[in-house]
């Protein structure tokens, strides 16, 4: 069973909103779900071993879920990928005392054929459940790897994101790193240093916010720095200085997940960060660039074009699916029109195509290109391969950088 290397007392310390033990007996071993908290979502989370499953000639994993309380169980089943890679999922709806076997298809694909993971890099399964009333009761049982397939084999030319580390930062590594912005806090940026950095030269930065917290079906997205990818695909990692930036507001000490948090306060954490950085680590000040997926697409706008002190910082942008001005959580087309005055630079939009948009950005003389990635998708993982999408922004960066 894929849970033998975790000990009967494990307490799950990646889960949240949830009370999970495992009850072993005669008949096996039987996790033990029961919710503690009213969320959109609520997970238990069981980590891969040291050295991971070997799962590269499997086509699935499943598991049996039993309903043993008394209210709905609305079950995402998820098998999660690290290295940049995103996850596969299977869901189901039991109503009290229902019983069912979920399969997560580790072949599983998005709509263009891209592979969401490698069955090789699974880093943890995740049980979720959906807006769950508190003390809703489910029992995982069976949690195996199921199916033999020939070889899983590495997409020529896909890239991998180094996992965020507590380490200190050095050339090729990406690690949790605290601001003095963010000091005294649980907050943290992504910061990443090329694997050509060397102290005293200077490297353009891409900063990138990332998607709100969401997990549907077709969609898995924290809402944390972790889940950045786009400056990696733009740089593949090398000669560009990448800041993965979180949401926040003043009155938490949390990192914000879910909308901008206080957006004038992550405005000046942004300035402040930014600035840090360059200062210690050789950030070209010149070449700097902010980019961002779905509510990160948003906020470079929202937030990075909010006044003219934060807009004059950027050379360029790139947003991915979605845009200021959309309307999501106050960024209107009205303030959007405002604050695209402000800036001066270059617009790279992927998967962004509306016809405000476009008449936003041609009223403005803002510069655009406009690319179709084909992923079909609410994901990042086109920046990860060689699609003629990713290499166009590659050529415009590197292009901009040199002007």
């Amino acid at each position: 069973m894929l849970w033998n290397h975790l000990s009967s007392d494990f307490h799950f310390p990646e889960s949240r909103g949830v009370k999970a033990a495992f009850i072993d007996n005669s008949k096996g071993r039987t996790l033990l779900i029961t919710t503690k908290d009213e969320s959109n979502w609520v997970w238990c989370t069981l980590p891969a071993p040291g050295n991971g499953w070997y799962l590269s000639t499997r086509k699935s994993i499943e598991a049996t879920f039993s309903n043993i309380g008394n209210s709905i169980a609305k079950i995402l089943f998820w098998v999660k990928a690290n290295k940049g890679w995103d996850a596969v999922v299977t869901s189901a709806t039991l109503n009290p005392g229902q019983r069912k076997t979920l399969y997560c298809n580790l072949r599983d694909t998005f709509p263009d054929g891209t592979p969401k993971i490698s069955p090789a890099r699974v880093c943890q399964i995740q049980v979720m459940l959906v807006r769950p009333r508190p003390g809703t009761k489910i029992t995982v049982h069976s949690l195996k790897a199921t199916g033999k397939t020939g070889e899983w084999h590495m997409p020529k030319g896909r890239l991998e994101v180094p996992d965020l580390t507590e380490e200190q930062p050095e050339a090729g590594k990406r690690v949790k790193y605290q601001p003095a912005c963010m000091r005294e806090t649980k907050k943290y940026i992504g910061l990443y240093l090329p694997t050509d950095w060397k102290p005293q030269h200077q490297y353009p930065v891409i900063v990138e916010f990332p998607g709100n917290i969401y997990y549907t079906p077709t969609c898995y997205s924290s809402g944390r720095p972790e889940a950045c990818t786009i400056g990696y695909g733009i740089s593949k990692g090398k000669g560009a200085i990448w800041i993965s930036m979180p949401f926040v507001d003043k009155q938490s000490d949390n990192i914000i997940e879910d909308g901008f948090g206080n957006p004038d306060y992550t405005a000046q954490i942004t300035l402040e960060t930014v600035k840090e950085i360059v200062e210690k680590y050789g950030g070209d000040k010149n070449n700097l660039f902010i980019a961002g997926f779905s509510r990160g697409a948003i906020a470079c706008g929202y937030i990075g074009l909010r006044n003219q002190k934060i807009a004059s910082l950027w050379k360029g942008i790139i947003a991915c699916q979605h845009y200021d001005g959309d309307g999501w959580h106050g960024a209107n087309l009205e303030g959007a029109k405002k604050r695209i005055k402000f800036f001066k630079g270059s617009y790279f939009l992927v998967d962004n195509n509306d016809v405000q948009l476009r008449n936003m950005l041609e009223e403005s003389g803002v510069k655009a290109t406009f690319v179709n990635s084909g992923l079909r998708a609410h994901a990042t993982a086109m920046f990860l391969d060689n699609r003629p999408s990713t290499l166009a922004v590659r050529k415009w960066f590197h292009k901009l950088i040199i002007i």
